[in-house]
C-alpha cells in the first residue's frame, strides 16, 4: 500500500473515518515491521502530542491488524532502539552428556542381544568397560536405567534401529468376562459351536450345543452357517426349547456369539450375557465335554454338507434332544470343601439321573418352569417310551438320516 501522501494527522483522521468497513492485511511480519517503522519516522511520532499519537496508533492498528498491546510493545522497541525487528531469543538447551556415538552403541548392543531389559543392558555396558576394558563404553557404564529408556525413544536411536511390536487386540465390551454363578438354579446355559469338518474347500454344517449348568439339560441345534442371518433364528428356537426360564447365556470368545446382534437378542429377553476368561479353561468345560460325549458320538466327525442342516435339525428336535434329556443318565458332582478351603468333587452313583429327573429334584422346581409348561406335560414325554426304546428309535433315525445324505451325495 502506498500511503506516502498521508502526512498529517487530519489526513489520518479522514482515512480512518472513510475506511471503517474495510479490513487490511499484510503478508509477512517483516513487511509489517518495516511499514510501521517507516510510518513512525514519516509522521515524527516521538514529537507528537498524546492525542495525535492516539490517532497514529489507531491508524497502525487498522492497517496491520495488530492488537493495541502488540503495537505498544513495537512502539516501545522503536523508542528504545530506533528500529523494529523480530526478537530472537536463544532457547535454553540442556547439556548433552551422551554423544551420537553412544546412542549408536546402545542401538548396536540392543540389536545383538535382542533388546534386553534396562538393568540387563546397563550391566552389559558395565562389563564392557570394567571387565573387558573397552573405554568407548565409559559413559554408558554410568547411565541410569530410566535414562537408558529415554535414549531408546530418541530420534538418533530410531534411525539406527526400528523395533516393531505386535498389534494389541482391541477389547470387545460385549458380554461380561466372568464365570456365571447359577446358585443351584437352572437356566444358566453354556454354549459352544461344533463344526462338522471341511471337504474339498467346502464348509460343513455347524452344531450349536447348549447345556444347562445345574441340570445338564441339553439342546443341540444345527445351522448352515454361523453368520447372523442363519444363527439368530436358531438361537431363538434353541432358547425356546428349554422348559425352564433362561437366566444366563455363557459362551467362549467366538465372534458368532460375541456380537451386537446376539447381545440385543439376550438383552431383549433379560438374559445375563457372560463370556469365558483368559487362562480359565474350566469356564466352559461342561459344554466342551458334551461336544465329544454327545455331538461327536451321535453325529460323528465326517464332513456333512451345509445344505443338510435342516434335516439334521429335524433329527435333533425329534430324536436326539428328547433322548438326551429324558433317557440318558448323567453324573452330577457332589462338592465338599476340605480343611484347606479347596473344593473337591465326587460323583457318587446315587447322584446319577437324567437331566429331567435332576430338574424335578430341585427345591421349588415348579417355580423355574416357563408359564405355559407344567411337569405333567413333561412327565408324559418322559414316560412315553422306555430308555432302550428311545435309544432304539434314535439309532434307527440316525441311520436313515445318514443313508439319505449318502444317497444324495452319491447321486
Amino acid at each position: 500500500m502506498n500511503d506516502t501522501q498521508l502526512e498529517t494527522i487530519e489526513q489520518l483522521r479522514a482515512f480512518l473515518a472513510g475506511t471503517e468497513a474495510i479490513e487490511f492485511s499484510m503478508e509477512s511480519p517483516l513487511e509489517r515491521y518495516t511499514w510501521i517503522q517507516d510510518t513512525l519516522i514519516r509522521l515524527r511520532y516521538v514529537s507528537l502530542s498524546k492525542g495525535d499519537k492516539g490517532v497514529v496508533r489507531r491508524y497502525l492498528q487498522k492497517v496491520t491488524g495488530y492488537s493495541r498491546q502488540q503495537l505498544t510493545r513495537l512502539i516501545g522497541q522503536y523508542k528504545r532502539t530506533g528500529k523494529l525487528g523480530r526478537r530472537y531469543q536463544p532457547r535454553h538447551r540442556f547439556a548433552t552428556h551422551y554423544s551420537a556415538q553412544d546412542i549408536v552403541r546402545l542401538a548396536q548392543t540392543d540389536e545383538l542381544h535382542g533388546t534386553l531389559s534396562g538393568p540387563a543392558t546397563k550391566k552389559i555396558f558395565e562389563r564392557e568397560y570394567t571387565l573387558f576394558g573397552n573405554p568407548t563404553y565409559e559413559r554408558l557404564a554410568g547411565i541410569s536405567v530410566s535414562h537408558l529408556y529415554n535414549l531408546r525413544k530418541c530420534t538418533g536411536y530410531c534411525r539406527q534401529r526400528c523395533h516393531f511390536t505386535k498389534t494389541q487386540a482391541t477389547p470387545v465390551k460385549i458380554a461380561e468376562r466372568r464365570k456365571p454363578d447359577p446358585g443351584g438354579q437352572p437356566g444358566y446355559l453354556r454354549l459352544d459351536t461344533v463344526h462338522q469338518g471341511d471337504l474339498d474347500g467346502r464348509k460343513g454344517v455347524y452344531h450349536i450345543n447348549a447345556v444347562d449348568e445345574v441340570t445338564q439339560y441339553e439342546i443341540v441345534a444345527s445351522v448352515e452357517r454361523i453368520s447372523e442371518a442363519y444363527l439368530l433364528p436358531v438361537l431363538e428356537m434353541l432358547l425356546e426349547a428349554f422348559p425352564f426360564v433362561i437366566q444366563g447365556f455363557h459362551a467362549d470368545n467366538g465372534s458368532e456369539y460375541i456380537n451386537k446382534r446376539v447381545a440385543e437378542l439376550l438383552n431383549k429377553l433379560l438374559i445375563e450375557f457372560t463370556k469365558s476368561r483368559s487362562r480359565h479353561t474350566n469356564d466352559n468345560a461342561l459344554v466342551e465335554s458334551k461336544n465329544g460325549a454327545v455331538v461327536r458320538k451321535h453325529l460323528g466327525y465326517a464332513h456333512i454338507p451345509q445344505k443338510y442342516a435342516s434335516l439334521i435339525n429335524d433329527f435333533n428336535r425329534g430324536f436326539l434332544n428328547p433322548y438326551l434329556n429324558f433317557h440318558r443318565p448323567c453324573f452330577f458332582a457332589q462338592i465338599t470343601v476340605d480343611a484347606k478351603g479347596k473344593q473337591r468333587k465326587r460323583y457318587p452313583y446315587k447322584q446319577m439321573m437324567t437331566p429331567y429327573e435332576k430338574l424335578k429334584s430341585l427345591p421349588n422346581a415348579p417355580t423355574y418352569l416357563k408359564a405355559d409348561i407344567t411337569f405333567a406335560q413333561l412327565d408324559a414325554v418322559a414316560m412315553q417310551m422306555s430308555d432302550n426304546e428311545a435309544a432304539r428309535q434314535l439309532n434307527r433315525a440316525r441311520q436313515q438320516l445318514f443313508k439319505h445324505i449318502n444317497e444324495q451325495e452319491a447321486a
